[in-house]
């Protein structure tokens, strides 16, 4: 599980809870079925009407990455393509391409089988970065139906608010209070369901789909250097610091925080 998912799903647990039992008499006046059919069932309609089927069907499994911890590997990227630089640096083609066999990142072996291929540099750069490019655009337009039904839930609450205006108005005339006040409380509801499920589940899952891109991207970036390197044949202790770089962890890339030097021992104290 996701450590960052599994606190705020609990987060949002105990924020439920609170509201149910600390701010209403009964938890039972937060339940309404119909209003919940209506945001439920109008967003995941409006949203199979805005997009193709495969595409929808597609982020359905997007939705279990939220929850568990996805390993990016790396760690093992950055080991094969120093130990192919250095065996391409010494001409073993050959154990390149058994090397190869083993690894499991597609887009590393693209560019090194177009490497071997004798491939000019510039040629294998744009095919690449064409495949980033159409990663980035297909991450994001999954994303983004996460974010078209964030959209879709509050309309389609305020719409369940106003099939129950309609419903109270009609028993307005008997002026009976205890008519009036469940139903007012229910028109009300759907609203709350609509903004509860855009701001709780769809907008988060969307965000965390887009840092999940981000990292990719990063990676596949790195991989790309790392090709580069290896086409210009520089040398493997080269190649393997600068893919280090790509994960190393600086709190800030322009300052470092101050620190205290020691003072030399005998220098006298500075005078105001």
């Amino acid at each position: 599980m996701n450590p960052s998912t599994l606190i705020g799903i609990f987060a949002s647990i105990l924020l439920l809870v609170s509201v149910l039992f600390f701010t209403a008499e009964s938890p039972e006046s937060f339940l309404n079925l119909p209003g919940l059919a209506i945001v439920v069932t109008g967003t995941l309609a409006a949203t199979f009407i805005s997009y193709p089927l495969k595409e929808v069907l597609r982020v359905v499994r997007l939705v279990g990455l939220v929850f568990r911890r996805e390993n990016t590997y790396v760690r093992d990227d950055i080991n094969e393509l120093v130990s192919m630089s250095r065996l391409w640096f010494k001409g073993d083609v050959r154990a390149v391409e058994r090397e190869l066999e083993n690894t499991r990142n597609p887009f590393l072996r693209t560019g090194i089988q177009l490497v071997i291929a004798n491939t000019k540099e510039d040629e294998i750069f744009d095919m690449l970065r064409w495949r980033i490019a159409r990663l980035k655009a297909r991450e994001h337009a999954e994303a983004q139906i996460f974010r078209t039904m964030a959209t879709y839930a509050p309309a389609f609450g305020m719409i369940g608010t106003l099939v129950g205006l309609v419903n109270m108005l009609e028993v307005m005339d008997s002026g009976n209070l205890d008519v009036i006040g469940p139903r007012m409380a229910v028109a009300l509801l759907t609203t709350f369901y609509g903004i509860l499920l855009a701001n709780l589940v769809f907008k988060p899952v969307a965000v965390k789909l887009e840092r999940r891109t981000e990292e990719r991207l990063i990676t596949m970036n790195m991989v790309l250097e790392g090709i580069s390197l290896i086409t210009k044949r520089r040398l493997p202790s080269f190649i393997e610091e600068t893919l280090n770089s790509f994960i190393a962890n600086y709190h800030d890339e322009i300052r470092e925080p101050d620190v205290k030097k020691p003072r030399a021992s005998g220098s006298a104290p500075a005078k105001g």
